[in-house]
């Protein structure tokens, strides 16, 4: 143990004039000590955190008068001397450091030992990266006298009383605290906050994270959920912390969105029902019947995660935070150009997209899709499309019917062939049909046997034989 740097000193009854604590300076670089602890706490404005009461620190000799009488000397040196008990957080100066210990001077008889482990909460750290010679350090009086005579202080603990006053004013306020990731244990990280902060796993984003190496040694921001001081126990939640920044953020974003205005996106996610597009600030989902003006079977026919894309804001849900996007509408409507260029009775080329049992569809054109009923497939009865049709076949088909208002247009392929169109100039008159009767309706229809009266039947026959004279006597 090195001496003392000051002269030496003789307990006294005068009880030193305590000096106020410094407001703490947050240190950047982990090799340069500071008395300032590593939290960096947010709270309201207006507020102060609750930071424990003053550190005790010596009065230096050289504050004293040059021209001190004999009968005041005693006093004045009285007056230097330091009182305090364990559990008292003092201030001194590093002026030692040894690889297990750090030496400081408190301005009392001898200097204090700060073991290695009351220096820091973290784990095998070397001292002088925690602490300078020459720093000044609150220290908390563990012993005022040990086995071997020595004053035992805890840099550790002294920034602990500390930091848990600033805690408990942040939870109350609801605000945030600051630390680095330190150490990656089961279940979750431990944060420096000063002491030993916790941090779940599930906590940690706003998505579960499987690998939480890559945080060590990261500054992070998180929100005080869980305090218990007789557990030593502080519990952590980045996740709050985020969820409350982006609530902030998305309200803004959703407030400077505007229906019907065109922005640019990047596909996040495509699921079966549509496509999440990221513009920026939150993610809108575009429907699958929204992606394209053509018939899609599935989303990744169209987009892919990753593929930036122009899309239309359809509705803005502020309420329940949901926008509806549409691509399609950032492109020009095919039915307009079909409607203008096309009337009933025009033969158009196509091509077959999807077969049903009632028909099949045949896409015109950019985005335009209309239905050949099964009885307008061929000249002769069809019994199931896909026996005449195949997907991707090219088919002349002639327009039968068009709706604009319900954007539905019909098609048949044998009116487009030329054996219908001869036929159509023989003027043959055309066969009469017999009505279309269901199963049900001739079941319906069926002719019940006929009833008749017995005695009505025999009353005739005899009065027949009677007229005819058969039976007389």
């Amino acid at each position: 143990m090195s001496p003392s740097t000051n002269p030496p000193r003789s307990r006294g009854s005068v009880p030193p004039r305590p000096v106020p604590a410094r407001e703490p300076k947050a240190k950047s670089d982990p090799n340069q000590g500071s008395a300032a602890p590593s939290l960096t706490v947010a709270i309201s404005p207006g507020t102060q955190p609750g930071l424990g009461p003053p550190a005790i620190k010596a009065r230096s000799v050289s504050s004293l008068p040059d021209d001190l009488g004999p009968e005041d000397f005693e006093a004045a040196i009285a007056e230097t001397v330091l009182e305090f008990k364990e559990g008292d957080i003092i201030e001194g100066s590093v002026v030692n450091i040894e690889q297990d210990e750090v030496l400081v001077d408190i301005g009392y008889k001898s200097e204090g030992v700060v073991p290695l482990k009351e220096l820091s909460i973290r784990k095998n750290v070397a001292p002088g990266e925690i602490v300078s010679i020459g720093d000044q350090i609150e220290v908390l009086v563990l012993e005022k006298e040990d086995e071997q005579g020595r004053l035992i202080l805890s840099k550790k603990r002294a920034l602990y009383e500390r930091v848990w006053g600033q805690i408990e004013a942040v939870r109350e306020q609801g605000g945030t605290v600051r630390g680095t990731v330190i150490e990656v244990v089961k279940g979750g990280l431990i944060v420096d906050i000063g002491l030993r902060g916790f941090l779940p796993a599930s906590l940690v984003d706003l998505r579960r994270v499987r690998d939480l190496e890559p945080f060590v040694g990261q500054e992070i921001e998180a929100k005080v959920i869980e305090l218990d001081r007789n557990r030593n126990n502080v519990v952590l939640s980045r996740r709050a912390y985020l969820e409350e920044a982006q609530a902030e953020q998305r309200s803004a974003f959703l407030n400077a969105l505007t229906e019907g205005e065109v922005r640019t996106g990047v596909v996040s996610s495509v699921v079966n029902f549509g496509a999440f597009v990221d513009l920026g600030g939150m993610d809108g989902l575009v429907h699958v019947s929204e992606l394209s003006w053509q018939h899609v079977n599935h989303p990744s026919e169209v987009v892919r995660v990753g593929q930036k894309v122009e899309i239309r804001v359809l509705d803005i849900d502020r309420n329940r935070e949901r926008i509806s996007l549409s691509i399609k509408q950032t492109t020009p409507d095919p039915w307009q150009a079909f409607s203008s260029e096309h009337e009933v009775g025009s033969i158009i080329e196509g091509t077959v997209i999807k077969t049903v049992p009632f028909g099949a569809f045949v896409a015109v054109g950019n985005g335009v899709e209309g239905l050949v009923h099964v009885s307008e497939i061929a000249m002769h009865r069809v019994e199931s499309p896909e026996l005449e049709l195949s997907i991707g076949q090219k088919v002349r088909v002639k327009l039968t019917e068009m709706d604009e208002g319900r954007r539905r247009v019909s098609f048949s392929i044998k009116q487009a062939l030329p054996e219908f169109t001869a036929r159509q100039a023989g003027h043959r008159p055309p066969r009469r049909r017999r009505p279309t009767v269901s199963e049900f309706e001739r079941a319906d229809k069926r002719e019940e046997p006929r009833s008749f009266d017995v005695d009505a039947s025999l009353e005739a026959i005899l009065q027949e034989l009677k007229e005819r004279g058969i039976g007389r006597r």
